[in-house]
């Protein structure tokens, strides 16, 4: 689709929390979050015509690099929220995109994200093909405390689980989706932690992508999650608890 004549560089949706995006406690699933925040800023490229429909003309797609999150709270079923983005930087084949989910005019989650042009056919990243200067850009607006960064590993590390990619992992561009990877990870430790809500934050890095019946380990390393396949990390993620007491299930 063309730019929408509604266009701004500041775009907000509201969302109504459904009981299907909810875990038993009743709260928004972590994974049902990311999914809310990357929808909207599916929509805000479309606005703006860099849309995946677009840049499937030249065989491009926006792929998530970084992503930070910050939580003060998690809505619930049936609240309604409001999602608002802005991109922070755009060049080449890189971009920052903010956002921010409120409950009224409360602020309760903060979240920076880093994308990165990929060429479906080539699976290498490239410079954007589409013109996109009509977005205004804010490099001084951070809706985080902490910027997105590349996760640190260190010390010994354990296998926890051993899987294999199936088709249920995939998403339009023929790879894992991103979301995948975290529920992978906050499956494997203990129920009561993940539906105390004293989870305050997380980051995940995205460095390899995963395709159909690829075998992978997960591994932990303190508060560390990584992905791994044939020795080489393909994903990680690090979780900000309130208390540093956790426990896997397996």
């Amino acid at each position: 689709m063309p730019i929408a004549s509604n266009f701004t560089s500041v775009f907000s949706k509201e969302w109504e929390i459904d009981f299907t995006q909810c875990t038993p406690n009743g709260y928004l699933k972590y994974t049902d979050l990311c999914n809310i925040l990357q929808l909207t800023a599916g929509d805000h490229a479309a606005m703006g015509g860099i849309s995946f429909t677009e840049m499937q003309q030249f065989n491009q797609a926006w792929v998530l690099s970084r992503m930070r999150v910050e939580i003060n709270e998690l809505p619930q079923w049936r609240d309604i929220v409001t999602v608002k983005t802005w991109i922070v930087s755009l060049e080449n084949s890189r971009s920052v995109r903010a956002l921010e989910m409120y409950i009224g005019n409360k602020k309760i989650i903060g979240c920076e994200t880093f994308w990165a042009v990929f060429n479906t056919k080539t699976r290498r990243p490239e410079a954007l093909a589409l013109p996109y200067d009509h977005f205004e850009l804010y490099p001084e607006n951070h809706p985080t405390l902490q910027r997105v960064k590349r996760i640190a590993f260190s010390g010994e590390s354990t296998s926890v689980k051993q899987r294999a990619v199936l088709l249920s992992d995939l998403d339009i561009v023929n790879h894992v989706n991103n979301v995948k990877y975290l529920e992978w990870c906050l499956d494997l430790i203990a129920p009561e932690l993940v539906l105390s809500g004293k989870l305050r934050g997380f980051d995940m890095n995205f460095m390899r992508e995963l395709a159909l019946a690829d075998d992978v380990s997960i591994v932990n390393n303190a508060l560390v999650f990584s992905i791994v396949k044939e020795d080489i990390a393909c994903f990680a993620l690090q979780l900000d608890w309130e208390s540093a007491h956790w426990k896997f299930i397996v």
